[in-house]
């Protein structure tokens, strides 16, 4: 462990759960959008949606303006938007998260709403897994806590906003004060693997469904280093991690903290969609240091042992491998590529370490 100590490995009460528990981050934004539409997140209820439609909150990206375009409603928006409220009140809107976590924070991002913003939010989550319909999930059985409390919000801007729960929850519950629009909404947090349906045979432990999360990529220009451990495979080349053209000596890199600390038996590596921009060649380091931070981890260089040596790599298409010496238990993994370029997906079968 070269000196870094462990972080406490379990849940509330104190049973092991498939997910390391990582040191608390930097900045909560470094963590998994549960709200993801990419990770199953689904927006089910609102009570207006006369401007702009629920389904825009969740979209991917920051939203767009186009100046003069109208629909028969009004001014075309780029988000979820209600009409003036002229009774007492405030409009609401429930997402089911794509996966059950814990909730580090929130942004609630105004982004060219500037006259028609609401001048406060909240946020209250609960826990109901497994299908829930929408009447069940709005009426009395359903016990939400409120997370956040009232807050200010400012227009056109991304407001992020921490939260302190320490709880595990499946849905989450807008509320924007009194009225108005807002673009997107994402709920950063760990996923708690232990509450998802067990698997059987291997399991993915780079996966961001299982609780895999990365930590840190030198470069990211053209594609978030997240994309690498989605569900699925990759819609396009912008579903993929790719740095820029990399112009002077050294090779890029990127920090993954294992959904829990495992053996790594079988890891693929997929170039989808990358023809002309995907790495020479790649390889894959790995350690065990249960809740250490980037910078420790970047800092130890003796801690990371090669369990796949550089290896070249083809343009789209999978790349079935095998570690080619003993891969673990490793708790975090590096992934090198040469000398930079894209990959789309990243997928690390093996085996758990026993609680």
């Amino acid at each position: 462990m070269s000196g870094i100590m462990p972080a406490p490995f379990g849940n509330e009460n104190g049973r092991p759960t498939m997910t390391a528990s990582p040191a608390r981050p930097t900045t909560f934004t470094e963590l998994a959008d549960l709200a993801s539409l990419r990770l199953g997140a689904k927006v089910l209820a609102v009570n207006d949606e006369f401007f702009a439609a629920k389904e825009n909150l969740l979209k991917p990206g920051r939203a767009s303006f186009i100046p003069g375009k109208y629909t028969a409603r009004g001014k075309w928006m780029d988000g979820w938007e209600t009409r003036r409220r002229r009774t007492p009140g405030h409009d609401w809107c429930v997402v089911r998260l794509g996966a059950p976590g814990r909730i580090y924070g929130v942004d609630v991002d105004t982004r060219h709403f500037v006259g028609n913003f609401p001048a406060e939010a909240s946020i209250e989550a609960c826990h109901r897994p497994g299908s829930v319909d929408r009447r069940s999930l709005l009426g009395p059985r359903t016990l939400w806590r409120e997370i956040l409390p009232r807050s200010p919000l400012r227009g056109d801007a991304q407001n992020l906003l921490p939260v302190d729960a320490s709880q595990t929850f499946t849905h989450v519950r807008l509320n924007i004060f009194p009225d108005g629009g807002v673009a997107r909404l994402r709920v950063y947090g760990e996923v708690d693997a232990s509450a998802l349906p067990a698997e059987k045979g291997p399991v993915d432990l780079a996966s961001i469904r299982n609780g895999g999360l990365v930590l840190g990529a030198s470069d990211m220009h053209f594609g978030s280093k997240d994309n690498l451990i989605m569900p699925g495979r990759s819609a396009s080349m912008g579903d993929g991690w790719e740095t820029r053209r990399r112009r002077g000596p050294g090779h890029d890199w990127l920090v993954l903290r294992l959904a829990a600390t495992g053996w790594v038996d079988k890891i693929e590596v997929d170039t989808n969609h990358f023809k002309g921009n995907y790495p020479e060649s790649c390889s894959l380091e790995g350690c065990r240091a249960e809740g250490a931070r980037l910078d420790q981890l970047l800092a130890q260089a003796d801690l990371w042992q090669e369990f796949l040596p550089r290896t070249r790599l083809g343009p789209h298409r999978r790349h079935s491998l095998r570690p080619q010496s003993a891969a673990g238990p490793f708790s975090h993994v590096r992934f090198n590529i040469y000398p930079d370029g894209g990959v789309s997906r990243l997928r690390l079968h093996g085996r758990p370490l026993a609680p």
